[in-house]
């Protein structure tokens, strides 16, 4: 099979700018390949964020691969709902009290691990968290990924992202 086609952009690039704040890892570094235990082994990394706004009231956490050959991506990762309180999540870590995982592109409210097809091109992983200025976005039961990006959009006060690699 031919997987060729362009180069998908930075999918925050395509939206409108916000402010940006650290986000830091011991597991994963922007630019980075990703640990076997991030892709086959489906365990979520350590992340923790400073910086953000003081107007903040909570966080969006997400993953995001923008060059899988589909043409909408694919969301591995959304935590919404993390309390303002919570800077950090351990590796492995489940969603924090008040928080909840949406189910991933696989159809599981989990962290799913790198996979790009075999003999694929490099592909990005987008970890990003995003600021917000509401307590809760609201999201009905079976929110999507994507219905979350789309809610947070007009409360996002900044955002932090790392982006590691992956390939086999």
């Amino acid at each position: 099979m031919d997987l060729e086609r362009p180069i998908a952009p930075d999918p925050y690039s395509l939206l409108p700018t916000v402010p940006a704040f650290a986000l830091h890892s011991t597991d994963v570094t922007s630019g980075e390949q990703l640990d076997e235990r991030h892709a086959s082994g489906n365990v979520s990394p350590q992340l923790s964020w400073d910086g953000f706004p003081d107007s903040t009231k909570s966080f969006l956490v997400n993953c995001f691969d923008p060059d899988a050959p589909t043409p909408a991506g694919f969301w591995h990762w959304t935590v919404v709902d993390v309390p303002v309180s919570v800077t950090s999540l351990e590796r492995g870590a489940a969603a924090p009290q008040g928080a909840r995982t949406l189910n991933n592109d696989l159809g599981s409210p989990d962290f799913t691990g790198a996979a790009p097809p075999p003999g694929d091109r490099e592909h990005r992983y987008v970890f990003a968290v995003h600021a917000l200025d509401v307590e809760s976005l609201d999201l009905p039961e079976g929110a999507t990924p994507t219905v979350a990006a789309f809610t947070s959009l007009g409360h996002v006060l900044a955002r932090a992202t790392l982006s590691p690699v992956y390939s086999r």
